[in-house]
């Protein structure tokens, strides 16, 4: 299964490409999609929109999982970040590929194995679990291949939540 991990963001959106087979992790391809600040928002969105597209038509993902978000103090970071999901979620759907979500502590759990892990035991987890040389770079991109993880870890399960975007169009 090739997996498509994807931190949103709106000024750097993490993302990794990971296949998983026989319980085994390869990585295909990681980055950042990056915004410059003093651009419109909408510019923002559309860049983030179309290259999440050309991402997803290089690597051709089954599936993407895509971090939820969490209230933060600031409320106008969390309406643009949740704006910039929207952008990502609607490249997946358009692509054909499954979405699933997952809470901070859903991926902290699956690659490290305690909900309440610090950020630095995840991405050396991530590190280990895909046989990186090194932390990949920014944070972002190490988020994402960890959101990556967790979905081959849920696999098709509940867990997962994740939505197949051929029954949603059918009605299934």
């Amino acid at each position: 299964m090739r997996i498509l991990g994807i931190d949103p963001g709106y000024a750097i959106v993490g993302y990794g490409v990971i296949d998983y087979q026989n319980t085994r992790f390869s990585v295909v391809d990681y980055g950042a999609i990056l915004t410059e600040a003093g651009t419109p928002f909408n510019v923002r969105l559309e860049q983030i929109y179309d290259e999440a597209c050309a991402i997803m038509q290089r690597w051709k993902p089954e599936a993407m999982a895509i971090e939820k978000l969490f209230y933060n103090t600031n409320a106008k970071t969390v309406i643009d970040v949740g704006q910039a999901r929207g952008a990502l979620i609607l490249s997946a759907q358009k692509c054909g590929l499954r979405i699933a979500e997952y809470t901070p502590l859903q991926v902290k759990q699956s690659v490290v194995g305690y909900g309440r892990a610090e950020k630095k035991q995840v991405q050396e987890m991530t590190k280990l679990i895909l046989s990186l040389p090194k932390i990949p770079k920014p944070d972002d991109t190490a988020d994402a291949l960890a959101i990556a993880i967790c979905h081959a870890h849920a696999g098709g399960s509940a867990f997962a939540g994740g939505i197949d975007p051929s029954r949603i169009r059918n009605g299934i």
